[in-house]
């Protein structure tokens, strides 16, 4: 049962808990639709795919389920209206000639805020109406079918939830490990322009779209404000930029006294760097938020002031980032109470 209960095992084996619940949620609506011989009842499983079948984090369903919902009552009464019409003044041309007027203003707010409760309010036009030759009372079932897919959606959307704070954690705590690799190497005066290299840093520029999306609902989910995720979003960025600066600064390997010397005056520092980067990667993975809180000794040996020496620029960088570090380091164990969910 540890993959079920435990965080990091239910982040790691997402998508195979996400198929299980999406495949006990179809099945719910096909017996439940099928029990009480609903007709039209396929549109409940629909629904149901509809709203939860892409990989969808807990703080996005909620949403996701109140745009289907608008839409579908938007689209349900226009629908509706457009059958009642036929029925009553039997011209095919004017119902057809409204529905493509109402589709294109509806595609005209599909692009943009709002755009997917528009083009589903579209779609469940035509599913009410068809060509507007549908029974009223097909339409009103339609309506039905997709509303009642719309609460077991809902329903199941809160049965062992992917929440969206996992993903941002776990992957944070990657892209400060795979920092803390690519620190090493540079101080390790190990190449900066090999294939290792230049894998760890595509992995840490696609770690940094990754997080970006799943701030909107790590924000709805754990009442974290987006500034303050922000803020940790800088940070990083910051130590990935300076990681690179760093890497272009640092004095050429074949002069080894340069290296030793740097090695030498900074490594209390260059230590420093890593077990914070470290510590805030294993603090996000397990939860025990209280190695955030501890005070770390700093020093300034090896930052003073520039002496004009081509080390200067490295030394600033190196002090740059420890404070940076720092900063992400306050702002995480700030929010701890909230993200260790």
């Amino acid at each position: 049962m540890r993959p079920v209960f435990d965080p990091f095992q239910r982040y790691r084996h997402a998508r195979v808990i996400h198929a299980v619940r999406v495949a006990l949620g179809l099945l719910a609506t096909i017996l439940l639709t099928s029990g009480i011989n609903l007709p039209h009842g396929e549109w409940a499983s629909v629904t149901m795919l509809v709203v939860i079948g892409g990989l969808q984090h807990h703080g996005n369903i909620g949403k996701k389920a109140a745009e289907r919902a608008t839409g579908t009552l938007i689209g349900a009464g226009i629908g509706l209206l457009l059958v009642v019409q036929q029925a009553w003044l039997g011209l095919p041309w004017l119902t057809y000639f409204a529905m493509s007027v109402i589709c294109g203003f509806f595609s005209y707010h599909a692009i943009g805020k709002g755009g997917y409760t528009a083009l589903l309010s579209a779609i469940t036009v035509f599913i009410v109406a068809g060509h507007g030759d549908n029974p009223v009372t097909d339409g009103l079932w339609r309506a039905v079918d997709i509303l009642i897919g719309i609460a077991l959606a809902l329903a199941f959307s809160f049965a062992l939830p992917l929440y969206a704070v996992y993903s941002w954690r776990y992957t944070l705590a990657s892209a400060l490990r795979d920092c803390a690799t690519v620190y090493g190497r540079i101080v390790g005066g190990q190449s900066v322009t090999d294939d290792e290299h230049l894998k760890l840093m595509g992995r840490l520029n696609v770690a940094m779209v990754q997080l970006r999306s799943l701030m909107p609902s790590v924000s709805k989910e754990v009442r974290i404000s987006m500034t303050e995720l922000d803020a940790v979003q800088r940070n990083l960025r910051m130590c990935i930029s300076t990681l690179e600066i760093l890497g272009n600064t640092r004095p050429d390997t074949n002069d080894a006294e340069a290296m030793a010397h740097l090695q030498t005056a900074l490594k209390a520092q260059h230590r420093q760097i890593r077990v914070q980067l470290v510590g805030m990667a294993r603090a996000l993975q397990s939860g025990a938020s209280g190695r955030l809180g501890r005070a770390i000794v700093t020093t300034e040996s090896g930052l003073e002031a520039p002496v004009h020496s081509r080390l200067d620029g490295y030394r600033l960088l190196t002090r740059q980032m420890a404070t940076n570090i720092a900063d992400m380091r306050q702002r995480l164990a700030k929010t701890a109470p909230r993200w260790k969910i």
